[in-house]
């Protein structure tokens, strides 16, 4: 795949700047003064649950929605005074795109080649890069869900968009659709194409892109690469356990290494957060070997950003 831009393009080119952008919906506030800056080149995820503000952030960067306040510039420019020129230059994949059913794959694509004038091999091309080439001639209304899918990235991608924003592209596809959209998202990023990916996957922002930005309540909590952020905001590695019996919790809570614990004795649960797993688990079983208790689970991971994501929040990723 050639790459489309020269290094000296991606150098003096910022792609996106958000400045103070705000917008409201009747008394919801969706976006509360945010500030985003995109370099061309970059792969960006916008992570949060549902409602957080992802949605109606690109929605505004695509020209869907107008900010309340604040501005926002695309290669320089503004929906306001350059619209035909930025309709060339974004591609946009949705959750859900609606196709004519009784159309095949390859009709579908010339057609939308047809409205940036392409020629037919430019849908050859597509065809290859999103492995629908055994599809050309199924209809649309017989592919499945991964395939539609990767059916409307091939439409994103037809006229080789400087900018290419996928918002919620993977929500409802099983787990083997979902990685081949991200294997096919993956090869494209070599071309230079400036990605931004909204999602409440964490394996997902983690997979496809070097900087994530946490939203919430239409609010920026965080932003940087995944090893920044646990490294600025975690406290530690996890032991998660549960137990049966009496547990003398207080001795767990003083055991070297431990940061902080967390106990629900009414279930017999517990959470250690500690400076080491290695340091501290062969303490840890070592206690419940000369208590009265008997350990029934045990879990012992790094910290994710659901994790940290509840630690700022209050909530869930996925809620």
């Amino acid at each position: 795949m050639k790459r489309l831009f020269t290094a000296a393009d991606r150098e003096n080119s910022m792609t996106i700047e958000v400045r103070n952008v705000c917008k409201s919906f009747k008394d919801v506030d969706a976006v509360l003064n945010v500030n985003l800056r995109v370099e061309s080149g970059e792969a960006v995820a916008l992570l949060g649950p549902n409602g957080a503000g992802k949605t109606t952030l690109v929605e505004m960067i695509e020209g869907v929605q107008t900010p309340d306040s604040g501005e926002i510039l695309i290669l320089g420019k503004t929906w306001q005074s350059d619209e035909s020129f930025l309709r060339q230059e974004i591609g946009l994949a949705l959750q859900e795109t609606r196709f004519q059913d009784r159309l095949t794959v390859e009709e579908t694509l010339r057609l939308f080649a047809s409205f940036y004038h392409l020629e037919k091999e430019r849908t050859n091309e597509v065809l290859k890069i999103i492995q629908l080439e055994s599809k050309r001639k199924t209809w649309v209304v017989q592919l499945s869900g991964g395939q539609r899918q990767r059916l409307a990235l091939g439409i994103a991608i037809l006229s080789r968009p400087r900018i290419l924003i996928l918002d919620e592209p993977t929500t409802g596809l099983d787990p083997n659709a979902r990685r081949d959209l991200w294997k096919i998202l993956e090869d494209f990023k070599a071309t230079g194409t400036t990605l931004i990916l909204t999602t409440h996957y964490m394996e997902e922002a983690e997979f496809l892109c070097e900087r994530i930005v946490m939203m919430d309540q239409g609010k920026i909590l965080a932003e940087g690469s995944l090893s920044q952020l646990l490294e600025k905001f975690s406290e530690g590695d996890l032991i998660e356990y549960a137990i049966d019996g009496t547990f003398p919790i207080e001795r767990a809570k003083a055991l070297s290494g431990v940061v902080s614990s967390h106990w629900k004795a009414e279930s017999g649960q517990g959470l250690l957060t500690v400076k080491s797993i290695s340091e501290t688990l062969p303490d840890f079983l070592d206690l419940i070997k000369f208590s009265t208790a008997s350990l029934t689970s045990l879990e012992c991971r790094r910290r994710t950003l659901d994790d940290l994501f509840l630690a700022m929040s209050g909530r869930h990723l996925d809620e």
